[in-house]
């Protein structure tokens, strides 16, 4: 009996993997912004249900010189369902930053809340909508880049395929709907087996080609979830480098909105 349900498990799995993969088939074969918003909604259908989430991670900075500085780090995630999701960043080193953090809430539709704790004056900043290009804690990462990836904060054009990091990629232009975001548009390639993003260049509010952000080192989790291991983000304008390299991932660790709440804070050090 164990064998004859495993079978038809098996079977079922089979089934809605190829449903799953012929809808997408029929809709890459509409207009390029129906091929583009379909592979972002597919990107993101494969990484739903993950719960809850917590790394370690290392900040490196260089500049066009090519000086060095690190910064240590823990990150927690808490994803929210019909909603953008939630996370908080705080920083253990070096000694005169340890203790900041850094509350995000994205949203959907609406504005990100997102919030900066300074321990050295024990106070808690909001950080204005209008203000969210600016880079965070001196890095080539914006306060806009650290939101979570929701489908329907972008418009999308599908531009065609295209080999990244050695697979073979949609290539896919979102334009932010949000009217105080930094950039113009976004390219982004999108692998086609796993859909996991690969690349993504940013260009700013003139149009020119600010920044480029490269996934590595994917690694899966709970059979499922895909998480690259380091992010590299390249300011093509100012010579400025940031590595983001990430560690000890743990899944499902019963977080809660209690732990994201503003006092988590400074309650994080």
């Amino acid at each position: 009996m164990m064998k004859k349900q495993k079978y038809w498990s098996a079977i079922l799995a089979s089934l809605l993997l190829t449903s799953t993969t012929d809808l997408l088939a029929f809709t890459l074969s509409g207009d390029d912004q129906d091929k583009g918003k379909a592979i972002a909604n597919e990107a993101d259908r494969r990484d739903q249900g993950w719960g809850d989430s917590a790394a370690v991670m290392k900040m490196t900075l260089r500049n066009r010189a090519g000086d060095e500085s690190n910064r240590d780090l823990r990150v927690s995630n808490l994803e929210i369902i019909n909603d953008g999701d939630k996370s908080l960043t705080v920083f253990d080193s070096p000694k005169d930053i340890r203790g900041t953090g850094f509350l995000s809430f994205s949203h959907i539709e609406e504005a990100d809340d997102q919030w900066l704790y300074l321990p050295a004056i024990k106070r808690v900043k909001r950080i204005s909508s209008k203000n969210k290009s600016g880079p965070f804690m001196g890095s080539e990462f914006s306060f806009e880049d650290l939101s979570s990836f929701e489908v329907d904060k972008y418009d999308y054009r599908y531009l065609g395929e295209e080999s990244v990091n050695g697979l073979s990629s949609y290539q896919v232009e979102m334009t932010p709907r949000y009217e105080h975001s930094g950039y113009t548009r976004l390219i982004t390639w999108i692998d086609q087996v796993e859909f996991r993003i690969q690349k993504i260049q940013f260009y700013d509010r003139k149009n020119s080609l600010l920044k480029t952000q490269v996934f590595n080192d994917y690694r899966q989790y709970l059979d499922q979830y895909w998480r690259a291991h380091a992010l590299e983000m390249q300011n093509h304008q100012t010579g400025k480098f940031t590595l983001l390299e990430f560690n000890n991932y743990q899944f499902q660790e019963g977080l809660s909105d209690r732990d994201f709440k503003r006092n988590a804070l400074k309650r994080s050090r």
